[in-house]
């Protein structure tokens, strides 16, 4: 049996920061009639009891882990105190919906149909609006129920005594769950802090505290303008988006002037991953005869990197007045841009049978010393069965 102590309070900070209107939440786990009939009276008016969710005021079943501190009641007993609750839940429905103090839902907002205005209008409506149908549209592209699920079905496999036995799979498990917790803790907090803002105007406008109301307005306009960023990181769903990736870029045909092109495009990708806090490091570079380069690679290290990156994969074309043509002709140019996403995984293997590559070995051709022509110090290896190739030309 559990018991849930609620105590529903208005906490304005004392610094020029926004303050929260919130429900504090106290979990005393498995709490016995024994162990709760020496506290003082005004201490066991206040224990609800409570069964699954049902004190979510939501009709469904489930479970929540919970990490209690230690806690001091009135009495003196040791019981614990709880500083801190961190609570994961997986019900059979859905996780429970939070509200405002008047029950007020994103869902309800969304239902209300409050009209959208420009964001230059201090219509706090209008900001909150705009944020639930954004928000609504992150849980679309998340797939939000199915998500659910999968994270249930991911904690009833963390919960085996046997999942360690097998601790690639485990691993396996366990980086999944995280990644599905982060991202709904990360649409949860964010809807908890739009229900939070509405709470703190009503009360701002119920005692007239204009500075209030303007801070809450500033920040609701500043939660609209990141749900659009949200909104475009729930596009990067993909299994592999998440990760950092190699950038390629290879000279195609038009000689110098479609290696001055590669060079432009390898250059455009270093600055984008450095505007974006990204990491760049150059991995190969084999630069051109004249100008530009022939090929070159570069490590793009941050979250999200392969999933910014992937479209770029193909050929790119520029047509230009060539500055390499005496005759100020006009040339096309070609650059092809392959992504590689780096998984991360250390424990994945893959095992490739020698019987499936296709090794080419070659020397150059034209005139030449003795040495030149004898040597094959060009060697390319190609998987037969996905067509992958790779190629040395340029060291031994």
């Amino acid at each position: 049996m559990s018991y849930l102590i609620l105590r529903r309070s208005t906490i304005l900070s004392q610094t020029p920061t926004l303050g929260r209107h919130f429900v504090n939440c106290i979990f005393s786990s498995s709490l016995s009639e024994t162990q709760t009939s020496h506290l003082p009276s005004s201490n066991r008016e206040r224990l609800i009891q409570g069964s699954g969710y049902g004190f979510f005021r939501k009709n469904t079943t489930g479970c929540s882990s919970i990490s209690v501190g230690i806690l001091r009641f009135p009495s003196g007993s040791r019981l614990g105190l709880i500083s801190s609750i961190c609570c994961r839940f997986f019900a059979s429905q859905a996780a429970v919906e939070a509200s405002t103090s008047d029950g007020l839902t994103v869902e309800g907002i969304i239902a209300n149909q409050w009209a959208i205005l420009e964001e230059s209008e201090s219509d706090w409506k209008s900001h909150a609006s705009a944020i639930a149908q954004s928000i609504h549209l992150i849980k679309k592209r998340l797939q939000w129920k199915k998500l659910v699920v999968r994270l249930e079905l991911l904690s009833s496999q963390l919960d085996k005594p046997d999942l360690w036995d097998d601790p690639v799979r485990a691993g396996k498990i366990s980086r999944e769950h995280g990644s599905l917790m982060g991202k709904m803790k990360e649409v949860k907090s964010f809807e908890q802090e739009l229900l939070e803002h509405i709470d703190m105007i009503k009360l701002a406008r119920e005692e007239n505290d204009a500075d209030l109301e303007s801070e809450t307005m500033k920040a609701l306009l500043e939660m609209r303008i990141k749900s659009k960023e949200k909104e475009l990181e729930a596009l990067l769903a993909g299994e592999h988006d998440i990760y950092s990736c190699f950038i390629e870029v290879q000279a195609g045909a038009g000689g110098t002037e479609s290696m001055d092109w590669a060079s432009m495009v390898m250059k455009m990708y270093k600055m984008w991953a450095q505007r974006h806090g990204y990491g760049v490091t150059v991995v190969d570079e084999m630069p051109g005869e004249i100008a530009g380069i022939k090929r070159a690679t570069i490590k793009v290290d941050g979250e999200y990197a392969f999933g910014y990156a992937k479209a770029e994969v193909g050929v790119h074309r520029l047509v230009r007045i060539s500055p390499f043509d005496s005759a100020k002709r006009r040339h096309t140019s070609f650059a092809a841009v392959a992504v590689i996403p780096i998984l991360g995984d250390l424990s994945s293997h893959v095992q490739i049978n020698e019987s499936d590559l296709r090794i080419e070995r070659f020397r150059a051709g034209g005139a030449g010393g003795q040495h030149v022509n004898t040597t094959e110090s060009a060697v390319r290896i190609t998987h037969i069965p996905t067509g992958v190739t790779a190629s040395c030309q340029n060291e031994r």
